[in-house]
């Protein structure tokens, strides 16, 4: 081991370090998009009995050898809103934009004063980087000028936006050393990447375009978003490829210096356009699966792989804290589930984008050799903006009482604290439908919200833990029996959205 870290108690840091000689380890956060508990080999495997239709080999091997939690949920059930509250740890009414950021040029939800993953990690004296699919807006220049681009993300004709320099909101503020970006992964309007702060050509070939169906290497690849800025050599079967190599890069680059790293890496798989490659390291890839979307789900787990083995290669494994989790629920696929595959894990209802438990049910996948035990599972109810509170505890950074105001963090469950106590209640977004929710135990309360998030009208009352495997499940709202907990669910989600302090204990 080359970091060795201080006592917390001599830092005056109340909270319990995962090594046994207070070591920090590396930590990689690995964020897919779309992909539910039911895309991991390993649970349709337990679910059927049967192998898995699209194999996971190295998310299966991540959860044998670490903890797989049964009862995580992403913030939100769709993308953008998601990536907030993970980046951040608050919920997201408590941005200007609640439902999400979805312009790449709109002004950030994330602020100045709030900790972000990157600011933990630097705080905490990481190497930090980021890599992947964006969503969180930005700041950009007008076309030959130094004024803020806020128009939109796309046109039938070119944009006056200067794409070839990323001003400001980007990773390189929110805490990150190094980055390699797509503003919004493949889905567009914006079609290429950046590279700390700069336009980062796909190749030698590129040049900066307006890219539609007639400019596009394929049409493919230009989303239902439309046409918008390029690169006039964009391949959505390539970048996949490019973002796992320049995780092991990162990787192999830390390795070499003294201190820790954090690696944030957040890939556009599984979300559309499915594109997979035709193979991968030799092995076919496309067409081996029910769909081209479970065939989207071996490239995510391919990705995976290359991490895995830039960290073994370097001799960082062993010292290496991985956090698998996704964006939100997984997708609707008619055609893998004629076969028996499903997203959402097939005991829950609903895909991405719903109100219903498969909107936002999510893998979360936690290892780290020798300190957390292999084979583990937990049943503690998780949310997306607890892995910042368990960051900033496994590295010894103290929040303060306004950041970071939604997020509990799971370290006990991860070491098997006897005092750890789980999260009892969270609150939760839908996605365009625009509902809200609020989870205590095992009991969900649906409500109908609108865009300003200032009304709510009860729609759906659940008890989980009797229906979790039942479908469609009881709505209980109307029950009798349950009036009295209809009526105190309402109104603690009332005070809570009503009272600006924190929800999460410091």
């Amino acid at each position: 081991m080359k970091r060795t870290l201080k006592s917390f108690l001599a830092v005056g840091f109340a909270c319990l370090s995962l090594a046994a000689n207070a070591n920090k380890p590396n930590i990689i956060l690995i964020l897919a998009d779309d992909l539910g508990p039911g895309d991991i080999g390993r649970q349709h495997s337990e679910r059927t009995g049967q192998p898995a239709l699209a194999p996971t080999p190295t998310l299966d091997a991540l959860a044998n050898e670490g903890m797989w939690f049964t009862d995580a949920h992403s913030p939100t059930s769709l993308c953008s809103p998601s990536r907030y509250a993970i980046m951040t740890g608050n919920y997201n009414y408590r941005s200007y934009a609640p439902w999400g950021v979805w312009g790449t040029f709109r002004e950030s939800a994330v602020t100045d004063e709030d900790i972000t993953l990157g600011r933990v990690a630097k705080a905490a004296g990481y190497r930090t980087g980021f890599i992947g699919k964006w969503h969180l807006g930005g700041d950009f220049y007008h076309k030959n000028s130094t004024t803020i681009y806020r128009g939109n993300d796309r046109g039938n004709v070119p944009l006056d936006v200067d794409m070839t320099r990323w001003i400001a909101a980007g990773p390189r503020d929110m805490g990150f050393d190094y980055d390699y970006t797509l503003p919004t992964g493949v889905q567009g309007a914006i079609y290429l990447a950046l590279g700390n702060g700069a336009w980062a050509p796909m190749n030698e070939k590129s040049e900066l375009i307006h890219l539609d169906k007639t400019t596009a290497k394929d049409p493919l690849f230009v989303s239902d978003k439309g046409p918008g800025p390029g690169d006039s050599e964009w391949d959505c079967y390539e970048v996949n490829k490019i973002l796992a190599s320049k995780a092991a890069g990162f990787i192999k680059d830390s390795a070499r210096s003294k201190e820790p790293f954090f690696l944030c890496y957040w890939s556009p798989a599984v979300h559309i356009p499915h594109t997979p490659p035709v193979e991968l390291d030799g092995k076919q890839i496309r067409g081996t699966t029910p769909s081209l979307h479970t065939d989207m789900n071996r490239v995510i787990d391919w990705e995976v792989e290359k991490i895995v083995e830039a960290l073994k290669q370097t001799g960082e494994y062993e010292d290496t804290l991985i956090i698998f989790t996704s964006d939100n629920g997984g997708l609707s696929d008619g055609e893998a589930a004629k076969q028996g595959h499903f997203s959402n894990g097939g005991y829950v209802n609903g895909t991405k984008n719903n109100p219903t438990e498969g909107g936002h049910l999510v893998p979360l996948i936690v290892s780290y050799p020798g300190k957390i035990k292999a084979g583990s599972r937990s049943d503690a109810l998780i949310n997306g903006t607890d892995i910042i509170a368990t960051m900033a505890a496994i590295c010894g950074v103290r929040l303060n009482e306004n950041q970071a105001m939604d997020s509990e963090s799971f370290l006990g469950a991860l070491t098997g604290r006897g005092d750890y106590q789980p999260r009892h209640e969270l609150m939760q977004q839908s996605g365009s439908t625009c509902e809200v929710m609020l989870r205590q135990g095992k009991w969900k309360l649906i409500l109908q919200s609108d865009w300003q998030l200032s009304k709510w009208e009860p729609i759906g009352l659940y008890n989980l833990e009797a229906n979790l495997r039942e479908s469609p499940e009881p709505n209980l709202l109307k029950d009798p029996a349950h009036a009295e907990r209809l009526a105190v669910m309402i109104d603690r989600y009332h005070s809570m959205r009503n009272d600006p302090k924190r929800t999460a204990d410091l």
